[in-house]
């Protein structure tokens, strides 16, 4: 009887187990996540972060939001949910979303060539140029590699960089490798912008910022220091915490200049994960944003980790999965600033952590561990495991830092005085560098940032800035004559050094000094005319020859620009007077009176 009573209790307790809810035993996102705060404040310790705020979304609804450590450390300011951060290069999803809105509105066409819609978009790579789409300029696959010298921190307009694209060199064939690209990106911003009459910023406020509540997220690190909360940005130098200056990024906005915060970037993770809706608005339609989340090229075939697989790359969005589970991820950092959003889709998990240091690790480490406690997974170490990685790439960079200067010849010296170095040198590309030369110490400018140079050997020299702890070596090169004429540096590692060329003295472009040589000149019978267009060029014209631009050189001498090995010295007197010209060609020196 009593083994009856017995069975009978355990088949109720079955029973019940059976037919009790799964929701029932199924823990809360609260209390998986508990000890999270503990997590997070050991780890910001141990990699020396200041400060920190994570949001994370679940089935639909914040289940966790919280700041950490300091915004602002000399004034003991806290982080808090609503403490702005730069999100750099997550703003790359927004734009890619604004795409998608003006796709749905019939206004673009994923895979219509870019130049009915931009006419004057041009690259290098002929190819590209006519093939390029919409869709091409947001999955990193143009053939350009980063060329991120080229605009970071200059003052070119967004219109100006634009331009200047067709100067930078390709260095894969077009949609055959994957190539992370800023440029392309702000491509993107500059065709809403014209599509819509309005600028990228403005169609972001209102067709998303708006729609979403995100009230105190802008565009530049100059608003962000108007607001009364924001995060200071921070760097590790020397072991030590220090704050560095804001880095303004406005020109290349649609690639990473939003700032926000942990509140606002909720939304945005829900629009994400509900198929374009927030509330009862649908901002952008299931399909648009299903295609900006699905794979269009692929970033990465291997992978290091069992846990994860090959990376591809959406619209905006890096795809991959985490032990099983589909995974949407993309990172931002810009100086002083970390973040990354998450997202698991099929498992309705979001998440965004924003940091004030320069290149931590953190963020991911973070988001692996809440992934792991939200799909009731067991706790990898992933800590350990990027730890060691970390440890690793330092000294792999230590010892490159020791083997840079094993081909240096000791004991050379310049070819030329160092005042011959001085100058500004050009490129269509990349813009002006400038070389001063003080009480025999040279220093260099390129895009508003100082450089220190030393002596290498020969004609090379190390430009170095301590802060940004960047040390380039750049070689000045002669031309036939035996004058600095150009400089060479890597300033883009997969193509060859970008070659800038010397300017002529600023008085050689300025009309007072150009009317000088203005007149006629004669040589034996032939009779030429040298004549001023405009404010700031020269010509020359022989009876029956074309008219030659003159290219100032140094001096009062000019090369004929489409003649090679033809240049123009013109001769004054005492009084400063042109007398006449000596004019260098292959087959001689000749000297042409000028006429009075």
């Amino acid at each position: 009887m009593g083994k009856k009573i017995v069975r009978a209790f355990c088949f109720l307790i079955i029973l019940s187990f059976l037919f009790t809810p799964l929701s029932a035993n199924k823990k809360t996102p609260e209390a998986n996540l508990k000890g999270l705060d503990k997590f997070i404040t050991e780890r910001m310790e141990e990699w020396k972060v200041p400060g920190l705020a994570i949001s994370i979304v679940q089935d639909g609804r914040l289940v966790y939001s919280k700041g950490f450590g300091f915004r602002n450390i000399e004034k003991n300011l806290s982080v808090t949910p609503q403490t702005l951060f730069a999100i750099g290069s997550c703003t790359k999803a927004f734009t890619a979303v604004t795409m998608g809105i003006l796709v749905d509105e019939g206004k673009l066409e994923w895979s219509k060539p870019l130049t009915g819609y931009l006419p004057t978009f041009k690259l290098k790579d002929k190819f590209a140029t006519e093939r390029m789409t919409p869709r091409d300029l947001v999955c990193h696959r143009s053939g350009l590699p980063r060329h991120d010298a080229m605009w970071y921190n200059s003052s070119a307009t967004r219109k100006e960089l634009f331009k200047r694209l067709q100067y930078l060199e390709p260095s894969e064939d077009f949609r055959t490798t994957f190539q992370y690209q800023n440029l392309m990106f702000m491509t993107a911003g500059y065709l809403v912008g014209q599509i819509t009459g309005t600028s990228w910023e403005r169609f972001v406020q209102n067709r998303i910022f708006l729609p979403l509540g995100m009230t105190n997220s802008n565009f530049s690190v100059n608003d962000s220091q108007r607001a009364q909360d924001f995060a200071l940005p921070y760097m590790e130098k020397d072991d030590k915490i220090t704050e560095i200056p804001f880095r303004n990024i406005d020109t290349i906005g649609p690639a990473g200049s939003i700032n926000s915060n942990v509140t606002d970037m909720t939304n945005w993770l829900l629009l994400n994960l509900n198929k374009g809706k927030i509330g009862d608005q649908q901002v952008i339609s299931e399909s648009s944003l299903g295609e900006i989340h699905s794979p269009q090229m692929i970033s990465s075939k291997s992978y290091e980790y069992d846990e994860s697989f090959y990376s591809m790359y959406g619209m905006g969005w890096g795809i991959s999965s985490y032990r099983g589970h589909l995974r949407l991820t993309h990172g931002g950092g810009i100086d002083g600033f970390t973040a990354q959003v998450s997202l698991l889709p099929r498992d309705s998990i979001g998440m965004v952590i924003l940091t004030n240091m320069s290149g931590t690790v953190l963020p991911t480490i973070i988001s692996y561990y809440v992934a792991d406690r939200l799909l009731n997974l067991d706790q990898i170490d992933w800590n350990s495991r990027i730890k060691k990685q970390v440890e690793e790439g330092e000294k792999e960079a230590e010892k490159a830092k020791k083997d840079k200067d094993k081909d240096r010849k000791l004991n050379t010296k310049p070819s030329h005085p160092l005042k011959d170095y001085a100058g500004n040198y050009d490129h269509p590309g990349y813009g002006a560098i400038s070389i001063l030369i003080t009480n025999d110490q040279m220093t260099a400018e390129y895009n508003s940032i100082p450089f220190d140079a030393r002596h290498y050997h020969y004609d090379v020299f190390e430009f170095n800035n301590e802060m940004m702890d960047e040390a380039l070596k750049v070689s000045f090169l002669n031309d036939l004559k035996g004058n600095i004429r150009n400089l060479s540096i890597q300033l883009e590692d997969a193509v060859e050094p970008i070659v800038f060329t010397k300017m002529p003295e600023k008085a050689m472009m300025e009309k007072s000094f150009l009317e000088k040589f203005v007149g006629e000149y004669v040589l034996g019978e032939v009779k030429s005319t040298v004549f001023l267009k405009g404010d700031k060029t020269l010509f020359i014209f022989v009876a029956g020859q074309p008219e030659y631009e003159l290219e100032p050189y140094k001096g009062t001498t000019f090369n004929l620009k489409a003649l090679s090995g033809f240049s123009i010295e013109f001769i004054m007197d005492e009084s400063g007077n042109v007398t006449e010209a000596k004019v260098t060609q292959p087959n001689g020196v000749f000297t042409a009176k000028k006429i009075k």
